[in-house]
Protein backbone atom coordinates (compact mmCIF):
# COMPACT_ATOMS: atom_id res chain seq x y z
CA UNK A 1 0.00 0.00 0.00
CA UNK A 2 1.09 3.33 -0.71
CA UNK A 3 -0.07 6.87 -1.25
CA UNK A 4 -1.61 6.25 -4.45
CA UNK A 5 -3.65 3.12 -2.73
CA UNK A 6 -4.73 5.11 -0.36
CA UNK A 7 -5.98 7.91 -2.86
CA UNK A 8 -7.79 5.00 -5.15
CA UNK A 9 -9.11 4.16 -2.10
CA UNK A 10 -10.69 6.98 -1.09
CA UNK A 11 -11.80 7.72 -4.59
CA UNK A 12 -14.06 4.54 -4.00
CA UNK A 13 -15.81 5.18 -1.09
CA UNK A 14 -16.86 8.18 -2.51
CA UNK A 15 -18.13 5.97 -5.73
CA UNK A 16 -17.17 2.13 -5.54
CA UNK A 17 -19.32 2.19 -8.93
CA UNK A 18 -16.72 4.93 -10.72
CA UNK A 19 -15.76 4.10 -14.01
CA UNK A 20 -11.84 2.97 -13.98
CA UNK A 21 -11.16 5.90 -16.65
CA UNK A 22 -12.86 8.55 -14.38
CA UNK A 23 -10.86 7.07 -11.47
CA UNK A 24 -7.60 7.26 -13.79
CA UNK A 25 -8.25 10.86 -14.42
CA UNK A 26 -9.17 12.21 -11.02
CA UNK A 27 -5.75 10.35 -9.88
CA UNK A 28 -3.67 11.20 -13.01
CA UNK A 29 -2.61 7.66 -13.95
CA UNK A 30 -3.17 5.43 -16.86
CA UNK A 31 -6.76 3.47 -16.90
CA UNK A 32 -4.09 0.43 -17.08
CA UNK A 33 -2.28 1.55 -13.73
CA UNK A 34 -5.48 1.68 -11.64
CA UNK A 35 -7.12 -1.65 -13.12
CA UNK A 36 -3.92 -3.11 -12.05
CA UNK A 37 -3.71 -1.12 -8.92
CA UNK A 38 -7.19 -2.51 -8.07
CA UNK A 39 -6.96 -6.25 -9.33
CA UNK A 40 -3.72 -6.01 -6.75
CA UNK A 41 -5.95 -4.61 -4.10
CA UNK A 42 -8.82 -7.39 -4.45
CA UNK A 43 -6.29 -10.02 -4.82
CA UNK A 44 -4.38 -9.29 -1.65
CA UNK A 45 -7.80 -8.44 0.04
CA UNK A 46 -7.64 -4.79 0.60
CA UNK A 47 -10.70 -4.34 -1.06
CA UNK A 48 -12.94 -7.23 -0.03
CA UNK A 49 -16.25 -6.21 -2.15
CA UNK A 50 -18.27 -3.86 -3.10
CA UNK A 51 -21.45 -2.41 -1.04
CA UNK A 52 -24.42 -0.10 -1.69
CA UNK A 53 -24.56 2.99 -0.26
CA UNK A 54 -27.97 4.52 0.46
CA UNK A 55 -29.18 7.86 -0.58
CA UNK A 56 -29.11 10.66 1.57
CA UNK A 57 -32.50 11.05 1.90
CA UNK A 58 -33.16 7.06 1.87
CA UNK A 59 -30.64 7.76 5.25
CA UNK A 60 -32.47 10.48 6.62
CA UNK A 61 -35.64 8.58 6.77
CA UNK A 62 -34.33 6.05 8.83
CA UNK A 63 -34.32 6.17 12.64
CA UNK A 64 -30.50 5.28 13.59
CA UNK A 65 -28.71 4.15 17.30
CA UNK A 66 -25.67 2.72 19.11
CA UNK A 67 -27.03 0.14 21.77
CA UNK A 68 -24.20 -0.70 24.17
CA UNK A 69 -24.58 -4.45 25.53
CA UNK A 70 -23.30 -5.80 28.69
CA UNK A 71 -23.22 -9.96 27.39
CA UNK A 72 -23.65 -12.44 30.17
CA UNK A 73 -19.57 -14.67 30.30
CA UNK A 74 -19.39 -17.14 27.68
CA UNK A 75 -22.49 -15.91 25.72
CA UNK A 76 -20.71 -13.51 23.52
CA UNK A 77 -21.25 -15.78 20.32
CA UNK A 78 -24.14 -16.76 20.64
CA UNK A 79 -25.18 -13.21 21.37
CA UNK A 80 -23.78 -12.22 18.10
CA UNK A 81 -25.32 -15.27 16.07
CA UNK A 82 -28.40 -13.88 17.31
CA UNK A 83 -27.83 -10.16 16.26
CA UNK A 84 -26.91 -10.92 13.18
CA UNK A 85 -29.81 -12.41 12.27
CA UNK A 86 -31.65 -9.26 12.96
CA UNK A 87 -32.25 -7.32 9.79
CA UNK A 88 -31.97 -3.97 11.76
CA UNK A 89 -28.20 -4.48 13.36
CA UNK A 90 -26.13 -3.18 10.28
CA UNK A 91 -22.93 -3.97 12.50
CA UNK A 92 -21.90 -4.80 15.36
CA UNK A 93 -18.31 -4.53 17.68
CA UNK A 94 -16.68 -5.89 20.32
CA UNK A 95 -15.34 -2.95 22.74
CA UNK A 96 -13.55 -2.42 25.84
CA UNK A 97 -15.20 -0.12 28.55
CA UNK A 98 -18.17 -0.68 30.65
CA UNK A 99 -19.79 -2.77 27.69
CA UNK A 100 -19.16 -5.41 25.67
CA UNK A 101 -20.75 -4.79 22.33
CA UNK A 102 -21.93 -1.81 20.34
CA UNK A 103 -24.58 -2.81 17.82
CA UNK A 104 -25.30 0.04 15.23
CA UNK A 105 -29.25 -0.37 14.43
CA UNK A 106 -31.84 1.49 11.87
CA UNK A 107 -35.52 0.84 12.03
CA UNK A 108 -38.41 2.84 9.72
CA UNK A 109 -40.06 4.57 13.18
CA UNK A 110 -39.52 4.97 17.02
CA UNK A 111 -42.01 2.38 17.57
CA UNK A 112 -39.65 -0.17 15.22
CA UNK A 113 -37.03 1.11 16.67
CA UNK A 114 -38.54 0.37 20.42
CA UNK A 115 -39.69 -2.98 19.34
CA UNK A 116 -35.93 -3.83 17.73
CA UNK A 117 -34.24 -2.42 21.01
CA UNK A 118 -36.77 -4.44 23.08
CA UNK A 119 -35.60 -7.33 20.80
CA UNK A 120 -31.91 -6.98 21.33
CA UNK A 121 -32.38 -6.81 25.20
CA UNK A 122 -34.53 -9.41 25.45
CA UNK A 123 -32.17 -12.22 23.72
CA UNK A 124 -30.94 -14.72 26.20
CA UNK A 125 -27.39 -14.10 27.52
CA UNK A 126 -28.22 -9.67 27.33
CA UNK A 127 -27.58 -8.93 30.55
CA UNK A 128 -28.04 -4.82 30.14
CA UNK A 129 -28.52 -2.48 27.11
CA UNK A 130 -28.25 1.09 27.04
CA UNK A 131 -29.63 3.00 23.96
CA UNK A 132 -28.29 6.59 21.97
CA UNK A 133 -30.64 7.81 18.76
CA UNK A 134 -28.39 9.41 16.38
CA UNK A 135 -29.88 12.77 15.99
CA UNK A 136 -27.37 13.94 12.78
CA UNK A 137 -24.84 12.71 11.13
CA UNK A 138 -21.85 14.94 10.82
CA UNK A 139 -20.48 13.16 7.97
CA UNK A 140 -19.89 9.55 6.99
CA UNK A 141 -16.39 7.83 5.26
Amino acid sequence: MDDLDDHLLARLRENARAPVAELARALGLSRTTVQSRLARLERSGVIAGYAVKLSEAREAALIHAFVMLTVEPKQAAAVTSALKRMPGVRKLQSVSGPFDMIAAVEAANVGEMDALIDEIGGLRGVERTNSSIVLATKFDR
